[in-house]
């Protein structure tokens, strides 16, 4: 996670714009209230060690009920690393083009992380 933590106030349905095309998808992920306000970074899979880009998880409130995540909304297409800190990658999701996918924040620390 980035190392900043910011208190952003709720959100409604329709305030995050998706660009989603060919060869552009979306990223949401899923990570429940204790996260409220970090920051998550990502970075593509087949560039290790390369840039990174970090999205604050934020309350959702939307017609199902309210959540939890982080957004990244243009995204182009691949396999991506979403990272538990700055060392240890919590998980890997692959992103299409034109499709939003979705990561589930695990429930507990990779092995290692103390």
């Amino acid at each position: 996670m980035h190392g900043h933590d910011h208190r952003y106030g709720s959100t409604g349905s329709g305030t995050v714009l998706l660009d989603l095309g060919a060869d552009t998808g979306a990223l949401i992920v899923h990570t429940g209230r204790r996260l409220h306000g970090r920051e998550i970074e990502i970075s593509r899979a087949d560039q290790p060690g390369g840039p990174r880009t970090h999205s604050a998880v934020r309350e959702r409130i939307v017609r199902d009920g309210v959540f939890h995540s982080a957004v990244y909304p243009d995204l182009p297409a691949g396999r991506y690393t979403v990272w538990w800190d700055e060392r240890t990658p919590a998980g890997a999701v692959s992103v299409t083009g034109g499709v939003v996918a979705e990561f589930v924040w695990p429930s507990s620390a990779p092995p290692g992380v103390s």
